[in-house]
């Protein structure tokens, strides 16, 4: 698994959890899915995502890496 595919099933994964705690907790946890949404887009003009980060730490490797190998 590549830190690419690991950043989309973690922010799936996310949204999904959060819309589960809007619906069965209280509905404010709408604002996380929200929050979710909003990494996402800022992460699609800045490349910045903490979530990668974190992933490269683990020991995961890019796409770009994966391919060179």
């Amino acid at each position: 698994m590549t830190v690419e595919n690991a950043v989309f099933r973690f922010a799936g994964f996310m949204v999904l959890l959060s819309l589960a705690l809007t619906h069965w907790v209280h509905p404010n946890f709408f604002w996380f899915t929200v929050f979710v949404g909003a990494n996402l887009f800022q992460f699609s003009f800045s490349g910045f995502c903490p979530a990668a980060m974190l992933f490269k730490k683990f020991g995961l490797k890019t796409e770009a890496q994966a391919a060179n190998q």
